[in-house]
């Protein structure tokens, strides 16, 4: 703190305070990642708390959508109007909220390829789906189904001349089942390796592994979502200085 009551920070201090090394906070300086130190005369950085508030702006963003993200919104902010900048920080909240349907809707697409594969359910589907009818139920662009067939991971009929596309019962639910493991998480390798064991195991352990997954994905999300709330208030606060 100065004679006047202005509190300064070293570099050394600020890292302290903040729970950062001095080389961190020299090169989230450097980024743009927080506003520039002002320079005493003898050259040394003076840090205010407006930079402490900055860096934890940085570790929350970290956390709701990532270092590397964080970086570059935080760049971005400090030079856009108000209403830009309440824009993008919403356009994580939305992506946060699209990510979470995602995984919930793949918890339901379990538990319902799950009741079926035992018997206690029957499955609510058409005899067969046109390429376009089955993107529209899972949610997903019919070249994503395209792809799925490329992979061997869902396999639709040929009809007709011009080899249109045609979903039976067992590529709806292979479809089906490839979409909610896909929101739990698993790469394309991993889903062409669990495909080959239907019916069976896929029926039992690995729905239940694919399951927890996505509750693991789910939690997850509601922690990134806080840190998302949490940044949101400091950054509006740090931005309003």
């Amino acid at each position: 703190m100065t004679g006047d009551g202005e509190v300064v920070y070293s570099t050394s201090q600020l890292a302290a305070a903040a729970g950062y090394s001095v080389q961190q906070i020299r090169d989230l300086e450097r980024l743009g990642v927080i506003p520039a130190a002002r320079r005493k005369s003898n050259g040394y950085r003076a840090f205010e708390p407006v930079h402490l508030q900055a860096l934890a702006v940085y570790r929350s963003l970290a956390v709701a959508i990532g270092p590397v993200p964080a970086r570059s919104t935080l760049q971005r902010l400090y030079h856009l109007p108000s209403d830009e900048a309440a824009a993008l920080v919403g356009s994580w909240h939305i992506e946060l909220a699209r990510q979470r349907t995602e995984a919930i809707a793949g918890v339901r697409a379990l538990d319902i390829i799950s009741a079926e594969a035992t018997g206690t359910a029957t499955a609510d589907i058409e005899d067969a789906m046109t390429i376009t009818e089955l993107a529209g139920a899972l949610g997903v662009r019919p070249s994503t189904l395209r792809f799925w067939e490329q992979a061997h991971l869902v396999t639709p009929e040929r009809v007709t001349s011009m080899r249109v596309r045609r979903y039976p019962q067992q590529a709806i639910r292979a479809a089906r089942i490839t979409a909610a493991l896909r929101a739990a998480g698993y790469r394309i390798p991993e889903l062409q390796n669990l495909m080959q064991s239907l019916p069976e195991s896929l029926a039992a352990g690995d729905l239940d592994a694919a399951r927890a997954r996505l509750q693991g994905r789910l939690d997850a999300i509601g922690g990134r979502m806080w840190a998302l709330m949490r940044a949101g208030g400091d950054i509006a606060a740090l931005l309003t200085r």
